[in-house]
């Protein structure tokens, strides 16, 4: 039995759900018709049995009156019916005769009895031995005296039975019409479901390993209802979501192969200096002490363009949001660590003519990582410097203002042009797609730089216009030990 149960729950559930809704509706329409089936049955059965009572309190009311004149009943009933006269004195019942009586009297006689003792008519229900299913009606003709008739309810029965016979009928085909255009109507309701999953479907074997992979199908339609076109326009904007994240995981890859090459090319040309200066230092020509520092500079120049690229790379899982040590924060004076960056940026870029503003008395000391915080700065210069044309002036700039450290980096170099702005901080995004560090970095300094100010709790922001680009650093005072 419960292996039969179970196979039944499967098969269910391996049907489609348009044929299970329609199911289900089936089942539902059985009971509702169940329901008012038997109440209709119960309502003709009480109807037919009220009209029958009635017919014999009729027909005793002319009865009753012959019997008084003749002791007993002269008059026939209806074919099948019967009538019965009884003394009930002293306690006894006796049946008077002639009597159109049938062969069991038992069922009379007890109605009968029960008369006696009663000051109203009675009626019921009883059977009888070789005849059937009788109502049975009393009433008294005068004291001590009881007519008693009965008459059969085959009638009534074979009316409810033809009543049960055509509900049945008439409530199969009703439930089988209700199934079959039931399941079509609600198969034609749920096709723009079949339209989606046909997309979705569609959606699988479209490749998203493209480099501009887009999904071309959309769930199209208006039938449905409310429902479905709500469900419809969020699968669309799934879609649409999907797109977007595809597009940017392509942009996201595509600047990464172009940093890859960027990498590649950089690495490649350094290397093979270093390589071909260290060949010549083979031959005692390369050995003169003029030749050597000569050879040594540029040794030393090249190892510094493979260590600025390095950390760049090394930098990188920075902005990923991938830092595995901490921040090492510490009393800090931010006035000296601009100074220092300052002095540093002087040295290494004379071409450009830097000036510096504090406008705080005194030290300002938060808590903060130095060696990032430096390093945010550095990489804030070194744009400037990267970015603008030998002799552009580039200030620094020291305020505070509701709790909040200002450091302002400027130059009054070309601009940002307006629609890259929103993409500077983005890793190994280039304004300049050269492939040479003379023109452009790696596109990490300023993702790096803003990563490390948001993980002290602030932020970099940009303004920009020919002549005159800011970045702006905000560190909040969250962590100050003193002013």
């Amino acid at each position: 039995m419960r292996a039969a149960a179970r196979r039944l729950r499967d098969t269910y559930r391996r049907m489609r759900l348009g044929t299970r809704l329609a199911l289900g509706l089936g089942v539902l329409s059985l009971a509702v018709f169940a329901v008012v089936g038997t109440a209709l049955t119960a309502y003709m059965r009480d109807y037919l049995e009220q009209q029958l009572g009635e017919q014999l309190k009729l027909i005793q009311t002319v009865q009753a009156k012959d019997a008084a004149a003749h002791g007993t009943v002269r008059r026939k009933p209806y074919y099948g019916w019967y009538t019965a006269v009884y003394d009930v004195s002293g306690g006894s019942v006796s049946l008077r005769r002639p009597a159109d009586v049938p062969d069991d009297t038992r069922p009379l006689s007890e109605l009968a009895r029960a008369m006696a003792h009663s000051d109203t008519e009675l009626m019921r229900t009883a059977r009888i031995d070789g005849e059937g299913t009788y109502r049975l009606r009393g009433c008294e003709v005068e004291p001590g005296v009881v007519l008693v008739s009965a008459a059969p309810v085959e009638d009534v029965e074979e009316t409810v039975e033809r009543l049960v016979t055509v509900q049945v009928v008439v409530f199969a085909l009703a439930l089988t019409a209700l199934v079959v255009f039931g399941r079509r109507m609600l198969r034609r309701g749920l096709k723009p479901l079949s339209d989606m999953a046909h997309t979705a479907h569609g959606i699988t074997s479209h490749d998203l390993t493209e480099a501009a992979a887009r999904l071309p199908l959309r769930a199209d339609g208006r039938d449905g209802g409310r429902e479905v076109a709500e469900l419809r326009t969020a699968f669309n904007t799934m879609l649409e979501h999907i797109d977007d994240s595809l597009a940017v995981r392509a942009e996201a890859e595509l600047r990464l192969r172009r940093f890859v090459a960027d990498a590649s090319h950089e690495l490649r040309t350094p290397l093979m200096s270093v390589r071909g200066y260290a060949d010549l230092f083979q031959y005692a020509a390369a050995n003169e002490p003029a030749e050597r520092e000569r050879h040594l500079a540029r040794l030393r120049a090249e190892a510094a363009r493979m260590g600025v690229l390095l950390d760049d790379l090394l930098l990188a899982r920075l902005d990923a949001a991938e830092v595995e040590a901490p921040l090492r924060t510490a009393g800090t004076d931010l006035t000296e660590l601009v100074q220092q960056a300052a002095d540093a940026f002087r040295a290494g870029r004379p071409a450009h003519p830097l000036t510096v503003t504090t406008r705080t008395t005194g030290p300002l000391v938060l808590c903060l990582d130095p060696q990032r915080i430096r390093q945010v700065l550095d990489n804030l210069l070194a744009n400037a410097a990267v970015h603008t044309p030998p002799g552009t002036p580039v200030t620094v700039e020291l305020d505070t203002t509701a709790g909040t450290a200002l450091v302002r980096v400027a130059d009054a170099g070309p601009g940002i042009p307006a629609d890259h702005r929103d993409r500077v901080f983005d890793r190994f995004y280039r304004v300049d797609k050269a492939r040479t560090r003379d023109r452009g970095g790696s596109g990490l300094g300023l993702a790096v730089a803003r990563s490390l100010v948001r993980a002290h709790g602030g932020d970099v922001e940009l303004t920009s216009r020919p002549g005159a680009t800011v970045f702006t650093v905000r560190l909040p005072y969250r962590g100050l030990t003193g002013v």
